[in-house]
């Protein structure tokens, strides 16, 4: 995320930008961990995060919509039996299915195929697929 990369720049913690930026420190760890969207943050909470940043708005929100897009295409479009998995996981995940090991086991297996085997997805769709479910 351009809030950890800037935070890095900048040499600074994430309580210390809360603090400058003044709004919560729940609000910033929220956005952090993607609990939150930035851009469904209030206008005002963005201008203090771009002016203790020393960044546009633009740059904070732009990224921000942009990493939503490759959500949506990382998530579609993928092999009929990596698409079913990852389905049946989800869908695992929700009900809170006691077999949910398998489900995992299961997707852990499809992504690694879809890659190594069928060269279906790229490798930074299969750890973007690893980091997000498994």
């Amino acid at each position: 995320m351009i809030i950890d990369t800037l935070l890095k720049k900048n040499n600074m913690t994430r309580y210390r930008l809360a603090v400058e930026a003044g709004i919560p420190h729940a609000t910033l760890s929220d956005i952090c961990s993607g609990k939150t969207r930035i851009e469904r943050c209030s206008a005002e909470t963005v201008y203090k995060l771009a002016k203790a940043l020393g960044v546009s708005m633009e740059l904070l929100t732009e990224d921000s919509i942009r990493e939503t897009r490759k959500e949506a295409t990382y998530e579609h479009g993928l092999p009929e039996y990596l698409q079913h998995d990852l389905d049946a996981y989800k869908k695992g995940l929700k009900e809170g299915v006691s077999y949910l090991d398998c489900l995992w086991g299961e997707l852990y297996g499809s992504i690694n195929s879809a890659q190594i085997d069928d060269s279906a997805i790229t490798p930074e769709h299969a750890d973007y697929l690893r980091k997000k479910y498994l």
